[in-house]
């Protein structure tokens, strides 16, 4: 029968033999080092684009005589000026038609990921929502 390992519970220490300790003394070269982190400078923070918010991208074949759409919803902020520039380009990229209806952009066709892209290149936090 297999002897049980216990703990302490008297907050004593553990016996525990680490399997990296023979690690410790191993030299790393120091060429492996630079190819695995791009040395960045102290002058150059780190830049992060301030998003403009969350929009869902959902694909609908419902009341469409069957045929798929890619719909934008959940823009805040923007205008209908933009939301028609964003729709023509989407529809450029995915060589899809597309409209913008009550607020939203409809796309024809699958096109959820190089809708993201495209978001995301805009500032926005694409999120796929739905089936």
């Amino acid at each position: 029968m297999k002897e049980k390992k216990r703990l302490p519970t008297d907050g004593g220490p553990i016996a525990w033999a680490s399997p990296f300790a023979a690690l410790k003394h191993v030299q790393v070269p120091p060429a492996s080092l630079s190819q695995a982190a791009p040395p960045q400078s102290a002058s150059t923070p780190a830049v992060h684009k301030k998003t403009r918010g969350r929009v869902d991208i959902l694909r609908q074949t419902a009341h469409r005589g069957g045929k798929t759409v890619t719909v934008i919803t959940g823009f805040i902020g923007i205008g209908q000026a933009e939301k028609e520039a964003l729709a023509k380009q989407m529809q450029k990229v995915c060589s899809a038609g597309g409209t913008v209806k009550d607020g939203r952009i409809e796309i024809q066709g699958d096109q959820r990921d190089a809708v993201a892209r495209i978001l995301i290149d805009a500032g926005f936090r694409p999120v796929f929502a739905g089936g």
